[in-house]
């Protein structure tokens, strides 16, 4: 059971050097999870006398005032021999065998962090603690409450304090040492108020009472200890410690200690309850549940670690990959980036993302549509039909069919197909361009890179135009080719013209009959119905060759070309990424890492147990 109290001193260690010590975070904390012993008292109630009897040292800072202005995390490590040392965390190479010299320390680094105007931080400070003579245990020794600011504190300080304590005690994973002396009141114990607050039913409360020994003559503790008055869960724990006479003659604790055993077990008043007084049994009571604790809480602890691990990988997904620092690592990241980019718009044009659709749409509906939507007739009425024959015709009529008046009147009519074929393309470079756009905003990898987005996007659509344009000389290519050269069979099945009609005395316009023209006009509909049928089907293979294929085959072919003759500065312009998503990917791998670490180091106990 020692390893679970040992796993919980290094998980908090960590989170401190991460930064992760309860705060306020978009992600839940490793160290709210965890459970924890934090201690709490108002200024002079002995709890700094406490915590060292504990530990059976003097190490903490005494003064006037507000002496513990920053948690300190104490982490007790029991060894089966050796000297006694101490370790700070920020110290990690450094063993303190002199505990003057550690109480100095506490001061001088709760001065870094705050300064020398008596302010308070949060950021707490690690301690451990290894000897033969204690047990495992870790405490939070929080800053002691108060009611007044002494001079060169803000006025803000009191309730400060108070936030922070609560901040610490109201988390359900935390388990409450409410130090109160015994020569007050109890009901205006500023400890037991604020964990009856948090902790109405003393369900996570240890009280202790100090300074029973300086109690007036004639009055006890007996009730309070015997939980018949403030009746916590736990049973209430009695200690005496040494007196400042005591501390100034620098008595030694192993003495002090006996003394305290010796004082309830003469008393008596006390003497019923000396096997569960003192601060030895103060430390072991508080071991054994500590361990009791955590063992319960191993399950949530699980839970919460790998919810949070997917949590940090699908943030840092998000967020992207760190920018390399050398010219042919920004160049391949700008280009895996980009390939990823292609990939998602070739994803759309072939089905596995939505929107390539809407290019067949256009072939199958709106071009379509189009070419029905030409006024054919309108263009072979009588007049225009007998207009472009006889004109074609010229000075010297035909003599069997007039076949420059067929090529004049099939051009004229296929000349209106331009229209629709070019409609096709843009509406085709349309959709690409949407499909461009769409892909753009789909690459997560490019929110973090507004330059090469833009620049990306920029090349791509410039790719796009290029592909327009030839694919509309294509698509018009085909069309002039239609009117360009008409299918011979076409002629070669029309009927002989026996008869024109007419009188050759009337004017020009007037030489051939309605009913002739009427079947040059329906013999020249047919051909442009027949060649609009063709141009329905090749019109669409000629865009998608033209665009669609060559989209998907070499969008960013030009683009990468450019880049590839770029310098360093110029590469590093495109990854000019924002200095808070930097920190924000730093802080979240470093804390997957903490997560992870602390995974694998549960499983390990869990495996044991």
């Amino acid at each position: 059971m020692e390893n679970l109290i040992q796993l919980v001193n290094k998980i908090q260690r960590a989170c401190t050097a991460l930064g992760d010590h309860g705060e306020e975070s978009a992600m839940p904390t490793l160290w709210d999870a965890l459970p924890s012993i934090a201690v709490v008292g108002g200024q002079s109630s002995g709890k700094s006398s406490v915590l060292e009897s504990i530990v059976g040292k003097d190490f903490l800072p005494r003064g006037s005032g507000i002496v513990t202005r920053r948690p300190l995390v104490l982490q007790l490590h029991k060894i089966d021999e050796g000297r006694e040392y101490a370790e700070f965390m920020h110290l990690p190479r450094k063993k303190f065998t002199e505990f003057a010299a550690v109480r100095q320390e506490i001061a001088d680094e709760t001065d870094r962090e705050t300064g020398r105007n008596k302010g308070i931080s949060s950021v707490p400070i690690h301690l451990s603690i290894y000897s033969p003579h204690v047990v495992n245990l870790t405490l939070v020794d929080l800053p002691g409450l108060t009611k007044v600011a002494v001079d060169g504190q803000p006025d803000s300080i009191v309730q400060d304090i108070e936030n922070m304590v609560r901040s610490y005690i109201e988390k359900p994973n935390s388990i409450i040492l409410a130090i109160s002396p015994a020569n007050q009141d109890l009901a205006t114990s500023d400890a037991i108020k604020i964990s009856r607050e948090v902790d109405p039913k003393g369900e996570r409360t240890f009280g202790v009472l100090t300074k029973i020994d300086l109690m007036d003559k004639g009055t006890d503790a007996t009730e309070i200890l015997e939980g018949k008055a403030y009746k916590l869960n736990f049973p209430w724990i009695g200690v005496v410690n040494r007196s400042q006479a005591d501390i100034n003659k620098q008595v030694d604790m192993i003495a002090a200690r006996k003394r305290e055993n010796e004082y309830f077990a003469n008393t008596p008043e006390y003497r019923h309850l000396a096997s569960r007084m003192g601060s030895v049994h103060l430390g072991k009571v508080l071991s054994k549940h500590l361990e009791t604790v955590i063992k319960s809480r191993i399950p949530g602890l699980q839970s919460l670690i790998n919810k949070t691990i997917i949590e940090l990988e699908t943030e840092l997904n998000r967020i992207g990959k760190p920018i390399a620092a050398d010219t042919g690592g920004k160049l391949y990241m700008i280009m895996e980036i980009c390939r990823t980019f292609d990939q998602i718009f070739k994803d759309h044009l072939d089905g596995i993302r939505p929107g390539g659709e809407k290019i067949y749409q256009v072939f199958d509906n709106q071009f379509p549509a189009s070419l029905k939507r030409l006024q054919f007739d309108k263009h072979l009425s009588m007049d225009n039909v007998r207009k472009l024959i006889t004109e074609a015709d010229g000075y010297q009529p035909h003599l069997i069919a007039p076949e420059q008046g067929y090529r004049r009147l099939i051009e004229s009519c296929l000349v209106l197909v331009r229209g629709p074929a070019e409609a096709a393309v843009d509406a085709v470079h349309g959709i690409l361009k949407d499909l461009i756009h769409k892909s753009m905003s789909e690459t997560m990898e490019l929110k973090q890179y507004p330059s090469l987005k833009v620049e990306l996007g920029s090349a791509a659509v410039d790719s796009l135009e290029r592909m327009r344009e030839e694919s509309k000389r294509a698509t018009l290519l085909l069309v002039e080719m239609e009117y360009g050269y008409l299918t011979v069979e076409f002629f070669r099945k029309l009927p002989q013209d026996a008869e024109k009609g007419g009188n050759p005395s009337h004017s020009l316009f007037d030489r051939y009959n309605d009913a002739y023209l009427r079947r040059i006009a329906t013999t020249v509909l047919s051909y442009v119905n027949m060649v609009c049928g063709t141009l329905r089907n090749t019109i669409p293979k000629s865009v998608v060759y033209c665009q669609v294929r060559e989209a998907k085959r070499s969008l960013l072919d030009h683009f990468f070309t450019e880049l590839g003759k770029r310098e360093g500065k110029q590469l590093a312009s495109l990854l000019n990424e924002d200095p808070a998503i930097m920190q924000r990917r730093t802080s979240l791998a470093r804390r997957l890492e903490l997560y992870r670490s602390a995974q694998s180091e549960i499983e390990a106990v869990a495996w044991e147990r």
